[in-house]
């Protein structure tokens, strides 16, 4: 028989939310358990009750405290594989915004390459400065990479 969807708000009746607490921390231990178990990993839950004024921790002390200690000591490296949502928005963030840098030179050296093949063809010369020195040195990139291919082309065939 499905189960209708539980609406997650605050429980008001303090025997009900007392009643619940006891229920989801017994499946929460629950889970913590067979993760350990099928995933074959240390794990541990530390659940601090507003019953109760004692946390309680699963396994035991000891057992939370060597997982502790165990993450705790693992290397600088180990530990940034471990990634929260902002430093994992930082780095896509980043990520764009390099392959935006990239798109935009790539753009930049279509124009030009095609303001070669316009100026080639009879239109007139840019008037100003900057844009005759980046036609300069593109026309330079581009001799020095015809030079190359030549080379390794001429390499080949001797």
């Amino acid at each position: 028989m499905a189960r209708k969807k539980v609406k997650l708000e605050y429980i008001s009746d303090a025997t009900a939310r007392r009643t619940t607490y006891k229920k989801r921390k017994k499946g929460m231990i629950k889970k913590v358990n067979e993760l350990s178990i099928l995933c074959g990993i240390p794990a541990c839950a530390i659940i601090s009750s507003p019953f109760d004024s004692k946390a309680e921790i699963w396994p035991d002390p000891d057992g939370a405290k060597e997982v502790i200690q165990k993450y705790q000591d693992a290397s600088v490296l180990d530990q940034s594989k471990n990634v929260n949502q902002e430093s994992y928005i930082m780095q896509k963030i980043v990520k764009v915004q390099d392959q935006l840098k990239k798109l935009r030179q790539e753009n930049h050296d279509k124009e030009n390459t095609l303001s070669i093949c316009n100026y080639v063809q009879g239109e007139h010369l840019p008037n100003d400065v900057q844009e005759l020195l980046q036609l300069n040195n593109l026309i330079h990139k581009t001799i020095r990479e015809i030079q190359i291919l030549s080379d390794v082309l001429n390499y080949d065939s001797t």
